[in-house]
């Protein structure tokens, strides 16, 4: 199977398309013919040592999710699964090849409504806003949520979900047009950060009062904001840390205003939590992609061997919603 490969450390110059052996479903496994596979940040820390992948995926063979046809099947699978159903879902890594092994509870049925480009674009980012908004974050319908990069994968994927929930959604960006595009997917109020202050812009539109949850994919010198914007027992979610690891914490804030902090990632988790992330997301975000009330945003398609394009055009930060690779 023809596959992308990590040859060395460093950026997009060490990845390389080889052909592989085709891995074989073993147990309660599905093997999928992979036709797209979304490029997601993880990839580019991969490449350069800073993300190694778990244990029991290939750890020279990047991606996160998947999209293609089952072709195989393990020889303890029980489901409804069977050769030939579309499927999408996430993986610990090495799916951007051709073929991958999944167990079958972490394949979804792929709504008819997608093609496989628009599929590829879906699990990584709707797994990961819909975990951290609702199981995470507490978050209820018709509360006010933070999201700030509000253009990126998991912000356009977090907008429309808390949009669909009937919240008020705050969003952030450096770039205005983002924040117009935005819009569209449920942005209620966009907040330009290369000259606006989001927490007192939330304080001035709420009233004083905040907002009930905050996705923060920036981390960094944003927590002080944060700490400021959200309501009383309000909660952050971090999910990323674009702008920094570390941050001064006003306890103060925390004790008065009584603040939960969580952090999330899918990747590292144990297999029983993906599954329980993977069908929460197959009982309610699923449902919302095929009647059209949610729907993902691809930026942009390269096959393949042009992997090196897709990683320079993902760190250019001029992508608006997910890139996506074809094999």
């Amino acid at each position: 199977m023809k596959a992308i490969v990590i040859a060395g450390v460093g950026g997009p110059e060490v990845l390389q398309v080889r052909e592989l052996p085709t891995p074989e479903p073993r147990g309660d496994q599905v093997r999928v013919r992979v036709h797209a596979s979304g490029l997601n940040r993880a990839d580019l820390l991969q490449t350069r040592g800073l993300y190694p992948a778990p244990a029991g995926v290939p750890a020279d063979i990047p991606g996160m999710e998947f999209a293609g046809e089952i072709d195989a099947l393990g020889p303890d699978v029980t489901g409804r699964l069977k050769v030939g159903d579309r499927v999408f879902g996430i993986v610990g890594g090495g799916s951007q090849a051709e073929y991958l092994v999944t167990q079958e509870r972490m394949a979804v049925p792929i709504p008819a409504s997608l093609d496989m480009e628009q599929a590829a674009a879906v699990p990584e980012v709707f797994v990961t806003a819909h975990d951290a908004l609702i199981t995470r974050g507490r978050l209820f319908p018709g509360q006010r949520v933070l999201i700030h990069a509000v253009g990126s994968g998991v912000g356009t994927a977090a907008s429309q979900i808390a949009h669909a929930m009937g919240c008020t959604v705050f969003g952030t960006s450096r770039t205005a047009d983002k924040l117009e595009r935005s819009k569209p997917l449920g942005l209620d109020v966009g907040i330009d950060t290369s000259h606006e202050d989001f927490a007192e812009v939330i304080r001035d539109k709420t009233g004083g009062e905040g907002v009930h949850v905050v996705l923060d994919l920036l981390g960094g010198k944003v927590l002080a904001g944060n700490l400021k914007a959200l309501a009383t027992r309000g909660s952050l979610v971090l999910v990323g840390l674009l702008a920094g690891r570390e941050a001064p914490l006003d306890l103060q804030a925390m004790l008065t205003k009584r603040l939960t902090i969580v952090g999330t990632t899918l990747r590292s988790r144990p297999l029983e939590e993906k599954i329980a992330a993977t069908r929460l997301f197959a009982d309610q975000v699923v449902p919302w992609l095929a009647e059209g009330k949610v729907r993902p945003i691809v930026d942009a398609v390269f096959p393949a061997d042009r992997v090196k394009e897709a990683h320079e055009r993902m760190a250019s930060n001029g992508s608006f919603g997910k890139v996506i690779l074809t094999f």
